[in-house]
């Protein structure tokens, strides 16, 4: 099914959300963020990946994924990461106070709306996403991920940090180019606590898409001893942009019929 858009959101959209994927390279801006930041090979994916200075530059964010029975649209504004993701059945959406959802009358939202409502934009927007303030780094050294070696680190929260602060993350990179292969993950949505349970998701594609290199295709996999096996199924990213044009707030607002969805 294909969402349908109010008139004013489409203007600012076909406005804000203009296609800048490119086939050229990506380079590091000379001023990103300072190496000493963050552990060393871990600035080196950042810098691979288009730098932190230009991602910071940015203010709006859009992609298109098509998932079986409804297709759906994300807006991201990255200042405050307000979110809307529309569909034809619902929308969902966070106006920086609540996350709200609204469903056709004939059709509803069946998953957990908070949870999903920045979910994919996550995945989408790593490894940036990882340069969050109230982060703690641990170096892992090399690891092997079916039998191919990576540069691994650990990424966990302080205390307080989001809706599920004992999430943890081990981001997995290529030693030589430094572009982001593999990320490992936990969930604690809801309970916080701490999680042994790893899932993971292989980026098996990078395109550039204005100076910065972002996902065109991810995949998860099953998981045997707590390491990936096979591939279980796959996201494609469409109809990608990110630019300096920041949407008004009123883009993510909540609509009168919406209802908020509680913690």
């Amino acid at each position: 099914m294909r969402r349908i858009l109010s008139l004013s959101f489409l203007i600012i959209i076909v406005v804000s959300c203009k296609n800048f994927e490119t086939e050229s390279g990506v380079e590091a801006d000379p001023d990103t963020t300072p190496a000493e930041q963050f552990p060393e090979n871990l600035s080196k994916v950042f810098d691979a990946h288009g730098g932190l200075d230009r991602w910071k530059r940015m203010k709006n964010l859009c992609f298109f994924i098509e998932v079986p029975g409804v297709d759906e649209t994300h807006t991201v504004s990255l200042p405050k990461r307000l979110t809307k993701i529309e569909t034809s059945a619902w929308a969902i959406g966070y106006d920086g106070e609540a996350v709200w959802l609204l469903n056709h009358e004939d059709y509803g939202y069946q998953g957990n709306a908070r949870f999903y409502h920045n979910l994919m934009f996550y995945f989408y927007a790593m490894p940036f996403v990882l340069a969050d303030e109230g982060i703690v780094y641990t170096p892992l050294g090399i690891h092997e991920l079916l039998g191919e070696k990576y540069n691994a680190f650990k990424i966990s929260y302080e205390d307080g940090i989001g809706d599920s602060s004992r999430d943890e993350y081990i981001l997995y990179s290529d030693p030589e180019t430094h572009r982001m292969e593999w990320v490992g993950y936990t969930v604690t949505y809801r309970n916080n606590i701490k999680s042994g349970d790893w899932h993971f998701v292989k980026y098996d594609e990078w395109k550039p898409v204005n100076g910065l290199l972002l996902p065109k295709t991810i995949s998860w996999y099953t998981v045997e001893g707590n390491k990936p096996k096979v591939k279980r199924n796959s996201i494609t990213f469409l109809n990608r942009s990110i630019t300096e044009t920041e949407l008004e707030p009123s883009v993510f607002k909540k609509p009168d019929s919406a209802e908020v969805v509680p913690r």
